[in-house]
């Protein structure tokens, strides 16, 4: 919903799969059309639970990249947390 988030290195690796193959999802489906569209759609959506994040994903964020291959995310690494020493980094969409 904000394209970007500020949290652990792990968790930001785990994550990044996941945010990148929904992204190429949404373009596919973006560009068939017809029954294409609304299974996509329906598959990100089952793995979202949330409808408005579902559709910026489909509306704002997919078609911004519809030329780029692939790479729509980077991690920025933050430093140590105070607490307990854990890696932080800002995982974030790319800008074009």
């Amino acid at each position: 919903m904000h394209e970007r988030i500020r949290t652990t290195k792990a968790k930001a690796s785990a994550v990044r799969g996941n945010a990148e193959k929904m992204i190429t999802m949404a373009k596919r489906g973006n560009e068939a059309g017809g029954s294409k569209a609304v299974h996509s759609r329906r598959i990100v959506a089952g793995r979202l639970n949330n409808p408005e994040a579902v559709m910026k994903l489909f509306d704002d964020i997919a078609p911004r990249y519809v030329d780029r291959p692939g790479g729509y995310t980077r991690i920025l690494k933050l430093g140590p947390r105070q607490g307990d020493a854990a890696e932080m980094v800002l995982l974030e969409l790319v800008e074009e």
